[in-house]
């Protein structure tokens, strides 16, 4: 039998110059130590351990029975998109017409095909910062230039227009930034948008990128959208799905909300990529809105219980320099007090350092903050029950003790 000779493979700039997801690589290792037989409690992965509500696999059954089998719309059935701008309505007070929404393969399709559309080579993206690990790498994708813009950790994070106004240049086309924020769970408040948005008053050929995903889990009160303020609406592309707020990360069902010329880019962009999305998924979405947000709003609770719960317990973890996120599902502690401490001849060096000795020692699955724009701080997920948590921080505090 002739052995295959090595080839060569060139591959393109493009793939090269892309990181992988940290988030995805950090699931990826847990899995491995697990396979190995170690009991390992993943911290690391944005998913609801809640199951999707009954009504909405209902509605997925139903439509799978009554032929629902055959390609659909690229920018999603009219019946979601309907649904989808009701729900705007509802909840945000933005009226949008179904011509304004496509719906895609997820929420991260949608912010894609936005940043596809709307980034030229060389354009300067600011992206607020923290910000979710696949923000910098789509803007890449587009050759367009991420400028993180961090935010104070006394100000939760959040930046300010004050900052916004100093890093806007000439070359800045667009703004991203997520509230309910993943990694850090602040929440922008209506008047701190409005701020941001005399700022852009100032510049009109910026645009704004909105990731509203984390809107339902929210315990501050009611949430607040930048594309509410006029002034500024129709360069505001608002992203949300139903990943989160009902626990439907395997069902891949996002999307934005745009003006139509934007939103027709975006059709024509995912006419070439992946076209419509599940026509399942998207009847079972459609279920989703149509049974209101009860059922999200009371997973909302859950994850405020387990918010207390994880930082009553990270009171007696020294170290950690935290603060009280306002929604999602996510604790974001900077932890440069270990860096320069070791155990066993391994240096601590970074925020990835103390990730993998986390998994390796106590065999819990963290993300590290280089990925989120912050590498002084480690992520946290509390969407697992709260006998994993407990534990997960009982053996963090002995790990990180080991330390010197």
């Amino acid at each position: 039998m002739h052995e295959l000779e090595e080839v060569n493979t060139i591959l393109s700039d493009r793939i090269s110059a892309l990181s992988e997801s940290q988030t995805i690589a950090m699931a990826k290792k847990a899995r491995e130590l697990a396979a190995q037989g170690h009991d390992v409690i993943n911290l690391s992965f944005g998913e609801p351990d809640f199951q999707t509500p009954q009504y909405i696999k209902d509605a997925a059954k139903q439509a799978i029975d009554e032929g629902f089998t055959f390609y659909t719309p690229v920018a999603g059935y009219p019946e979601l998109r309907q649904e989808i701008a009701k729900k705007f309505k509802r909840d945000n007070n933005l009226d949008f017409a179904p011509e304004n929404i496509v719906v895609s393969t997820g929420a991260k399709q949608s912010i894609a095909n936005a940043v596809l559309c709307l980034v030229n080579p060389g354009d300067e993206v600011i992206i607020f910062s923290p910000y979710w690990v696949s923000y910098e790498e789509i803007v890449k994708l587009a050759e367009g230039t991420p400028v993180p813009l961090m935010g104070r950790l006394e100000n939760d994070y959040k930046v300010t227009a004050e900052q916004l106004e100093k890093a806007i240049t000439s070359n800045t086309k667009l703004i991203m930034y997520s509230s309910p924020c993943n990694p850090t769970g602040a929440v922008f408040s209506k008047e701190e948008l409005e701020e941001i948005g005399k700022v852009l008053e100032k510049h009109p050929n910026v645009y704004v990128i909105a990731d509203e995903i984390y809107e339902y889990i929210n315990f501050e009160g009611k949430h607040a959208s930048i594309a509410s303020i006029e002034s500024v609406r129709d360069r505001v592309i608002t992203i949300n799905g139903f990943s989160k707020g009902y626990a439907m990360t395997g069902w891949r069902v996002g999307y934005l909300a745009a003006h139509k010329d934007i939103a027709a880019a975006c059709d024509k962009m995912q006419s070439q990529i992946t076209s419509g999305t599940c026509s399942i998924a998207q009847k079972a979405a459609a279920a989703a809105l149509k049974g209101g947000n009860e059922s999200s709003l009371e997973m909302a609770e859950a994850y405020r219980r387990r918010r207390s719960l994880v930082l009553d317990l990270m009171q007696d973890i020294p170290g950690f320099k935290t603060y009280v996120p306002s929604g999602a599902f996510y604790i974001f502690p900077e932890v440069s007090a270990y860096f320069g401490k070791s155990y066993d001849g391994k240096v601590i060096n970074s925020a990835l350092d103390l990730s993998m000795f986390i998994l390796m020692d106590a065999h819990v699955a963290v993300v590290s903050g280089e990925a989120f724009g912050a590498p002084q701080c480690i992520r946290f997920s509390y969407a697992t029950s709260d006998e994993k948590l407990v534990e997960a921080l009982r053996r963090i505090k002995n790990s990180l003790a080991k330390l010197q």
